[in-house]
């Protein structure tokens, strides 16, 4: 699939999810609008679709990354641990920190992101049956044991529908001045993009990486701190989305194969471009009302996610 046929797909997509909604904001009203219609545009319509466009480039590319360094295509945010962690942090924040800013509440999600992260990695180290499908079980487990801790606590401090709303990506909350938080992945995706080749360096293994004189620990560190500072920003600002970093990078290395450089366009654009049609389906399906964007991605993904497990089966991959 050709890097252009994905930019003009993002850019359709983009333009029908801006004017898609309640408010009555066609395509036809573009150069005659009024004032009412403005405001829905810059309060609400443009917000949704950057915090959109963010979230499904950020998210596809922690998940590449992550699957680069684990050497394992079924390790996402998801299935390792980190976005149970992320929240987990916001609910420490809550609760210890209860007039912390937006900012300080990612800052405290990150610490914990990293922290379930790096101890998902150190499984990894102790585990001898390395099977494809063990590694992501156990990382379901391991973040299964932290949402259970969180849930604990939150029913404890009366924090349950805090919670609740972490647990649920939803942008329809969305609006100018509570998504700007996202804007920080942006930077850390260039960061990824710069340090590209040596993570696919790092994917091959630690001798193999020292070997060709890569600091294999340093530059699995930064994989780790570019994957936690992504995920609490968009879960402080979006909620959960699931199986958004597990499947696109899958799609992508399919067609465009394992070099993580190459692949990194791909999979931002294509997790853009999915997001983007979930969130289209569920501004449209119930109209006038909405499905949250993790039941779309949820539904539609586990079964892209069947798909992918079923191919694997079939041609031994």
């Amino acid at each position: 699939m050709k890097i252009r046929y994905l930019l003009i797909t993002v850019c359709i997509l983009s333009i029908t999810s801006i004017f898609v909604g309640v408010s009555n904001v066609s395509v036809w009203d573009v150069f005659h609008l009024s004032e009412d219609q403005i405001d829905i545009l810059m309060i609400s319509r443009i917000p949704r679709l950057a915090s959109i466009l963010i979230a499904g480039m950020s998210m596809s590319i922690c998940g590449l990354i992550m699957q680069q360094l684990s050497r394992n295509k079924f390790v996402s945010p998801t299935t390792a641990g980190t976005l149970d962690s992320a929240r987990l942090g916001i609910l420490v924040s809550l609760m210890v920190f209860t007039s912390a800013s937006p900012l300080e509440k990612m800052l405290v999600s990150f610490l914990f992101a990293l922290i379930g992260t790096f101890i998902f990695m150190k499984i990894l180290d102790k585990i001898k049956f390395k099977d494809a499908i063990f590694i992501p079980l156990v990382g379901l487990m391991f973040g299964n044991i932290i949402s259970s801790g969180a849930t604990f606590f939150a029913y404890k401090n009366d924090l349950i529908q805090n919670m609740s709303s972490w647990m649920q990506g939803d942008f329809s909350m969305i609006m100018s001045g509570n998504y700007e938080l996202m804007y920080v992945s942006i930077p850390i995706l260039i960061v990824a993009y710069l340090f590209a080749n040596k993570f696919t360096i790092a994917g091959m293994g630690e001798d193999f990486s020292k070997n060709l004189g890569l600091n294999y620990k340093q530059v699995v560190n930064i994989g780790l701190i570019i994957v936690a500072l992504v995920t609490a920003s968009v879960v402080l600002s979006v909620g959960v989305i699931p199986f958004l970093g597990l499947i696109i990078p899958n799609i992508v290395t399919i067609y465009q194969g394992d070099h993580l450089k190459k692949s990194l366009l791909h999979t931002a654009l294509l997790g853009a471009a999915f997001v983007l049609v979930c969130d289209i389906i569920g501004r449209v399906i119930i109209y006038p009302y909405e499905i949250p964007i993790s039941l779309t991605v949820g539904v539609i993904g586990s079964g892209v996610f069947i798909f992918l497990l079923l191919r694997r089966k079939k041609y031994g991959l």
